[in-house]
């Protein structure tokens, strides 16, 4: 059931906290150059960070970019779904991929996609991404030719669905399982898991994360199984403030 009720109180230091990027700590942009987290935002994580509580960011972008838009912080983190992840100890693991395979299919797409103007290629290095957020009339020529590259490489690569955007991920990343790793590995382990995420690629870690019994919460409208949600981006940094003043309070009244 998707509860849109308050959320409950949390105590920080007794959480595990996990973050989308784009749509959850940062207002999605016409393109994904321009995207920027709030600095009373990021003055938030490096609180909690300070403080000792356990943050993770969780992305569709690369760990490089995560960095970038988290910079100065550098904290524990996944990137591509799950294809690239850093742990707490800033050891990153990566899945094994063909790289002259993922190579030839960066071309191919590159040339399909000289054929609709308007329709932007990304490429992750591990996953590739068909924007179409400044050509809308392009949504259903995305689709197919997503569809038709994840058909033809399905031993590789998955379809992922976006807002305003086509991914096509490699087989095996999930942002579920990526929190389930997190979970195992202190200073995560044993923590009350909270996941907030705003699109269909974190769909899989709000089912991950009520598993585990922890919070779930969506970020705007749509279906999902996130148990709570917040209305917006800029509410979402309202709560992470307004979480890390108390839980700075507490550690003041420990003292």
């Amino acid at each position: 059931m998707n509860d849109q009720s308050e959320l409950p109180a949390l105590i920080a230091d007794r959480c595990a906290l996990f973050f989308d990027v784009d749509g959850t700590l940062a207002e999605i942009q016409p393109r994904p150059e321009q995207v920027f987290i709030p600095s009373d935002t990021l003055q938030a994580l490096e609180r909690l960070q300070a403080e000792g509580v356990p943050v993770a960011l969780i992305s569709g972008r690369p760990l490089t970019q995560i960095d970038q838009l988290a910079a100065p912080l550098r904290l524990p983190a996944a990137g591509v779904h799950g294809t690239e992840r850093r742990g707490a100890d800033g050891e990153t693991v990566r899945l094994a991929l063909d790289d002259a395979r993922l190579n030839a299919i960066e071309r191919e797409l590159a040339t399909a996609c000289a054929e609709l103007p308007g329709l932007h290629l990304e490429n992750k290095q591990v996953a590739f991404a068909l924007h179409f957020r400044l050509a809308p009339e392009l949504e259903a020529s995305a689709r197919a030719l997503a569809e038709d590259f994840a058909a033809r490489h399905a031993d590789v690569l998955v379809l992922q669905p976006g807002k305003c955007v086509f991914e096509l991920k490699p087989r095996g990343a999930s942002k579920g399982e990526v929190i389930r790793a997190f979970m195992q590995e202190p200073p995560f382990h044993g923590r009350y898991p909270v996941f907030i995420g705003d699109d269909l690629t974190d769909e899989a870690g709000f089912e991950a994360v009520n598993a585990l019994q922890g919070l779930s919460i969506k970020v705007g409208p749509g279906q999902t199984l996130a148990s709570r949600r917040l209305a917006s981006v800029a509410a979402v940094g309202h709560w992470l403030e307004g979480l890390s003043k108390r839980q700075g309070e507490s550690i003041q009244q420990l003292d």
